[in-house]
């Protein structure tokens, strides 16, 4: 879609200079003949190009084209977790205990669910914790 937008564009604009050239030619022409006629017709020529020009920008800025599609979604973040007891998650932790008769301390409540960002979330070695998000309250030790 965008190659095609651009080919417009270039030949929409190989065909401006090109109209430009004829009228610069033209104007010199007549020049040569009669100075006073070169000047009207350049006056007229002047206002009827500012008039075309001003509409081709608001068309090109308000109208014409059609509306670009919505991006994509991101990709799932990669999780990953290796290790006795470790731990990995794509969103938000709430809590988490890794170790022997632990249990993490109260948290806060939950927080609000954020999107977290792409790419990939990896928790290697004994009791490691990793989160693509927000972490809550951890406890990696023996109690």
């Amino acid at each position: 879609m965008a190659a095609q937008t651009q080919g417009r564009s270039k030949a929409l604009l190989w065909s401006g200079a090109g109209v430009g050239v004829v009228g610069i030619g033209a104007l010199i022409a007549v020049a040569v003949a009669d100075l006073g006629k070169a000047d009207q017709l350049a006056s007229v020529i002047g206002a009827v190009l500012a008039a075309v020009g001003l509409g081709l920008s608001l068309w090109g800025q308000f109208g014409g084209g059609t509306p670009t599609p919505p991006a994509p979604a991101p990709a799932a973040p990669s999780v990953t977790a290796s290790g006795t007891g470790s731990v990995a998650a794509g969103g938000n932790i709430g809590s988490v205990a890794t170790g022997r008769g632990t249990s993490p301390a109260p948290g806060p409540a939950a927080p609000a669910p954020a999107r977290p960002a792409p790419g990939s979330v990896t928790a290697s070695g004994d009791r490691s914790v990793a989160a693509g998000g927000d972490i809550g309250s951890v406890s990696t030790g023996d109690a």
